[in-house]
């Protein structure tokens, strides 16, 4: 008879301790890191890379970061909330002058650690704002990172079916009907554009369509914008949904920003969340509570990345540059989804590294993998 495994925590202050599975993403980019094979591609981490598989530093950053050094960096803390201008600028940016305009009065907002960081602000935020915690209801499939964030504060997520595999097009009749039944005040998790993992977006239509119901039914939207301009290569367009939501129709809501794909500032870790509320009073009490947040958690946030950002969308020359880099991520990206697409269906041998639920980044292919990359993808098709 096997002797059991002696416990090791016994005795200890942490003799309740679990070993907690690690993130499958980062666990993947870690033994593609381990494997010594010559013919290898990390296809799971979402960063950009160049044609030659290296990380790419956007000129409209290598300028903008070039002309902070020119000027003598300090290292002082930011405020609570952040790098005003950085957090006005971004609201402007995403929102677009016309409506910031009008709207930046009740507009509350906070500089937070990337777009993970932004969600958890928001759901400290909502966690706080009503007298009953509200649900928050999440498409399947969606970001891996959205349950873990939005659990670990307390909330009843609740999945719905997002998309039909069988017409690989969003399921829109379970999405609305899905909406029409939620209970009034719950929050609705939104992929502004890009949907991750399946790449696949509501067109305008289906977008005013939700809109309405949302606003009908007294749901609140959360946008997750991770890929503002990355995703058609104009932020404008992309950003349609939340202007169409906050302008048009006129709703309250929650964005929250990263510029880890927009910018490539994936270590710098520079994000935002901001809420439109409906007066000026409600966006006041919404940044106290943010700056509490804030204050208990980190202090406050690091200063490099948001600079870089600042410059880059203040400066008229540096945003053209930046749109122009955001066109060519967006081109070399379409066109090796085309290229993996074209030898999918035309090739018939791996150490690939991809998530389980299928999703890869693109932006890992390039001229001298994707041939490869095609080849084991069919080959394993056809077991």
């Amino acid at each position: 008879m096997a002797e059991e495994a002696p416990n090791t925590t016994a005795g200890s202050f942490f003799d309740a301790s679990i070993r907690v599975q690690p993130d499958a993403i980062f666990a993947l980019t870690a033994e593609y890191n381990a494997d010594l094979a010559a013919s290898k591609v990390n296809l799971g981490q979402g960063t950009y890379r160049d044609e030659h598989g290296q990380p790419w530093v956007l000129p409209s950053v290598r300028e903008a970061r070039k002309r902070l050094e020119q000027q003598g960096l300090t290292h002082e803390y930011l405020p609570i909330l952040g790098l005003p201008e950085f957090r006005r600028v971004v609201a402007e940016t995403i929102l677009g002058p016309e409506i910031y305009l009008i709207k930046n009065s009740q507009i509350a907002s906070c500089q937070s650690l990337s777009g993970t960081g932004a969600l958890h602000l928001a759901g400290r935020l909502l966690e706080r704002c009503r007298s009953s915690r509200p649900k928050v209801y999440l498409p399947e499939p969606t970001w891996s990172n959205h349950m873990q964030v939005f659990s670990s504060l307390g909330f009843d997520c609740q999945k719905f079916r997002y998309y039909d595999p069988e017409s690989r097009e969003i399921d829109m009749e379970s999405y609305l009907t899905v909406l029409s039944a939620a209970e009034p005040g719950s929050v609705v998790v939104l992929h502004a554009c890009a949907h991750n993992p399946t790449g696949c977006d509501p067109t305008d239509q289906q977008w005013e369509e939700i809109g309405r119901i949302m606003k009908e039914k007294d749901l609140f939207p959360l946008f997750d914008a991770a890929y503002l301009g990355f995703n058609s290569g104009s932020l404008d367009r992309d950003a349609f949904a939340i202007r169409h939501f906050i302008n048009t129709l006129g709703m309250e809501a929650a964005v929250c920003v990263s510029f880890a794909k927009s910018m490539g500032l994936y270590g710098e870790r520079v994000g935002c969340v901001f809420f439109v509320a409906s007066t000026v009073e409600i966006a006041l009490n919404c940044t106290s509570v943010l700056e509490q947040s804030q204050r208990s958690e980190i202090s406050n946030p690091p200063a490099y990345g948001a600079r870089i950002v600042n410059m880059v969308l203040n400066d008229i020359n540096l945003r053209s540059m930046w749109y122009d880099d955001l066109v060519s991520m967006n081109s070399r990206i379409r066109s090796m989804r085309l290229a993996l697409y074209d030898n999918l269906i035309s090739q018939e041998k791996y150490h690939i590294y991809m998530a389980e639920d299928s999703r890869i980044s693109v932006a890992g292919l390039n001229k001298a993998n994707v041939v490869y990359v095609a080849a084991a993808i069919s080959s394993c098709l056809e077991l």
